[in-house]
């Protein structure tokens, strides 16, 4: 039978048939950007191209808007002109037409009407005078001659009475290159009109543009006819096409100088700035006798020069601090050195007052006890101190062999046992089934859980100390969890800290130094490991160590979370998915943050309940925590040692944040 929580999610799969396509769309979207990443890094890191581009394209701009109106200037300016050269000689030519009718008119005709008047041969004449009047205007102009007789119906064949057929020069078509409403004009009144049309002719059948002004006239007889002058465009459109070439031209050099320049002026900015950032890289990675060429009196040179004076100042102060933290580590190691001699002396009395606190009275024989127990702790101390020295010299070595971790877990348990037992707690190990095994320095790794496990038993307020062991892949790892006051937000990053203390009125009742978790967390790093912390106020705290399997392993993630189950967020969220029918082993972390199988190489999350003592893999979630108490990036420092089985691990200023976030 399904759960609520199963219907729910089946009637809601089948209210949306679009929920299963959303996951296929993310993924063409993601495959369609995956040849634009390259080209958008280079755009978003490379400020000369962004503005040599930006350059370009508004000089492409600012010409284009530039040759729209220069060539809208030009053709205005050749149509006017063209117009009024049309006007002057068509007006002309209109004159000479009526002047031509009035002579012929005057010197009588060559036959006799019906009314008496001689009449003139009216098809000899307009032929004449079409071949006249555009004799005059080869290439530039053509004449054309229609009927026109307001009185009769228009559209009369050309050969009906009282028409004129039509007449054209340089094989223009009349009737098809005149329009039919400027034939319509012309027959209503008697003034000039101009029209724009498509001048069709024999070697032009589909026509060209024209301007056309014609005049309703009359011949010899006295009969009207309609005279036009076509001037075509061809000359306008050569010059208008020589004018867009140039500016196209002129436009396209422009533009590529523009580039070039700005190129070049971005240039002389872009390289010092370069320069600047490559040496800041190299004065980081430790080269401090790094410094910028500086050239000239200008603002660039002036930075250079600032750059430079900042980078000596640096280097100055780099030294000084070098020069004091390397006297105080020497002072700290001679200091150490030098108090074993008088320590042993006093060991050696103080050995000897223990051993003979019996004859003494009670307040003499509590004294001696004291002194005993004070040297124990000056003496681990030393020792720590001792430790943190080497590792600050970067001489500390790794003396890594194949070991199996229930083994160091055995040992430091039972250890503990002594300081559990007196705390009223106990000390419950989990995963410890199948072996654990890792390529590790035994007593470093023992000196970590040591410090962990009696950390835990200190401040567990008497409940009981869990250690988990898990591996997966190439991380194994190991996490002690006590249910005591807990850590409070921000102290997760503290904790690693030399001689922090979470409560400095809490009495150290087994002797700690304040120095054992700063050495564990360089012991971490120096098997290329994480040593990291989680806490809760009241809800105890959780150390979790990973290292990598072999030398030859990178961490990607640890087999534990780093967040247990039983949290107390982690509870409330549990308990308010309970209530949408979560199956009962499910995890509040694995209902609430789900990754699909396989995330950085490991096994999804199962579900699980958590009284099971081995605990699934879960990615931990990253700790807000300072980068100097995070740990490294899970490669170890240098390599095995030839012939020696050591390895030695200077340590670094490196830290990379976890990659299993």
């Amino acid at each position: 039978m399904a759960t609520p929580y199963e219907r729910e999610r089946t009637e809601s799969r089948h209210a949306d048939p679009l929920t299963g396509l959303l996951p296929v769309l993310r993924s063409l979207v993601r495959w369609a950007r995956r040849p634009l990443q390259p080209a958008v890094r280079l755009w978003r890191r490379n400020i000369q191209l962004r503005v040599v581009a930006t350059t370009l394209l508004m000089s492409l701009g600012v010409v284009l808007l530039l040759g729209i109106v220069v060539i809208g200037q030009v053709k205005n300016g050749l149509l006017d002109a063209k117009r009024q050269t049309a006007q002057s000689q068509a007006v002309g030519g209109f004159a000479v037409a009526k002047e031509n009718a009035r002579n012929v008119t005057g010197t009588g005709g060559t036959g006799e009407g019906t009314d008496g008047r001689s009449q003139t041969d009216t098809a000899t004449w307009l032929n004449n005078l079409v071949e006249g009047l555009a004799s005059s205007g080869q290439g530039v102009y053509s004449v054309v001659a229609l009927s026109s007789d307001a009185q009769q119906p228009y559209g009369l064949r050309a050969d009906s009475p009282g028409t004129h057929a039509p007449r054209g020069s340089g094989g223009v078509r009349p009737e098809e290159s005149v329009p039919a409403d400027l034939r319509k004009a012309l027959d209503e009144q008697s003034d000039v009109f101009e029209r724009y049309t498509s001048m069709k002719s024999d070697s032009v059948p589909d026509g060209e543009p024209a301007l056309i002004v014609g005049q309703r006239l009359s011949d010899p007889n006295g009969k009207p006819f309609q005279l036009y002058y076509l001037f075509p465009f061809d000359q306008e459109d050569k010059t208008l096409g020589l004018v867009k070439g140039t500016l196209a031209t002129a436009g396209i050099f422009v533009v590529v100088l523009l580039g070039a320049i700005a190129w070049l002026v971005v240039r002389q900015v872009v390289t010092p700035v370069r320069m600047a950032a490559r040496i800041s890289e190299r004065l980081a990675a430790g080269h401090l006798q790094e410094r910028m060429k500086v050239t000239g009196e200008d603002d660039i040179a002036r930075l250079g020069e600032s750059f430079n004076k900042m980078a000596h100042t640096l280097q100055v102060k780099i030294q000084q601090l070098e020069d004091l933290s390397r006297m105080q580590r020497r002072f700290v190691s001679d200091v150490s050195h030098e108090l074993r001699t008088p320590l042993t002396t006093v060991r050696m009395a103080a050995d000897v007052i223990h051993e003979a606190r019996e004859d003494f009275d009670p307040a003499t024989a509590r004294s001696a006890e004291l002194l005993q127990n004070q040297l124990d702790r000056f003496e681990s101390m030393l020792s720590d101190l001792l430790e943190i020295s080497r590792f600050d010299a970067g001489a500390a070595a790794l003396e890594a062999e194949p070991i199996d971790l229930r083994d160091v877990v055995r040992r430091v348990v039972d250890g503990a046992e002594p300081i559990a037992e007196r705390k009223g707690s106990r000390i419950v190990v989990h995963g410890d089934e199948q072996p654990v095994t890792v390529e590790a320095d035994a007593r470093r790794v023992e000196r970590i859980l040591r410090n962990l496990v009696v950390n835990a038993v200190e401040h567990g307020e008497g409940h009981d100390v869990h250690v988990r062991m898990a591996s997966v892949g190439g991380a194994v790892a190991v996490a002690v969890r006590d249910h005591g006051v807990g850590l409070k937000p921000g102290e997760a990053t503290r904790v690693f800290n030399r001689f922090w203390r979470a409560d400095p009125a809490r009495a150290r009742t087994t002797g700690g130094t304040g120095l054992g978790l700063s050495i564990a967390l360089e012991d971490a790093r120096l098997h290329g490991g994480w040593l990291q912390a989680w806490g809760e106020p009241g809800g105890g705290s959780q150390f979790r160590l990973t290292l990598p399997r072999t030398g030859a392993d990178t961490l990607r993630g640890s087999p534990i979370a780093l967040e247990p189950e039983d949290s107390r967020r982690n509870r409330e969220l549990a308990s308010t998915l309970s209530h949408r029918g979560m199956p009962p082993g499910a995890t509040a972390l694995d209902a609430a943050t789900p990754r699909p199988s396989g995330h950085h190489g490991f096994p999804a999350p199962r579900f699980a309940a958590p009284a099971i003592p081995s605990m699934p893999f879960t990615p931990p979630r990253p700790p807000a925590a300072d980068p100097a108490a995070l740990p490294g990036n899970g490669a170890r420092v240098v390599g095995h040692r030839a012939g020696a089985g050591t390895v030695t691990h200077p340590t670094t200023a490196d830290e990379a944040r976890e990659d299993d976030d």
